[in-house]
């Protein structure tokens, strides 16, 4: 399974991104989505999931009523859309494809398949 994350980039406090985490997995849409990230020095972090059909969502605390996820799955493709950015948001952001069709909230081992990551950094 072949997964392509893009649209991080460079942005000033307070303001927005939009990641894609775009799929070659022919079943996509039968499996949640998830979206993680690891800033430097640091563990890697749940930041959301989506269950199969985009009906169930999660997020981590920090990142509550700032981000949303959703997901397009005639085109394999799940979103990350990104407020009110915060320097404490920067880190390299990863998509993953969930063992099952809903997130079980089992952190990392909800997930089998890892992308390469795209850098957001977020300055004060």
């Amino acid at each position: 399974v072949q997964l392509q994350a893009s649209g991080g980039g460079m942005v000033q406090a307070g303001g927005s991104l939009r990641l894609s985490c775009a799929t070659t997995r022919r079943t996509f849409n039968a499996y949640s989505m998830g979206w993680f990230r690891q800033a430097p020095e640091k563990g890697r972090e749940f930041v959301s999931a989506i269950s199969w059909s985009g009906g169930t969502t999660h997020f981590a605390d920090s990142v509550k009523g700032r981000f949303t996820i959703s997901r397009d799955n005639a085109k394999n493709t799940v979103y990350l859309e990104m407020n009110s950015l915060k320097p404490e948001d920067t880190a390299v952001y990863y998509c993953a494809v969930g063992r099952g069709p809903f997130y079980k909230g089992n952190y990392d081992a909800d997930f089998s398949s890892w992308g390469q990551g795209t850098l957001v950094i977020v300055s004060s």
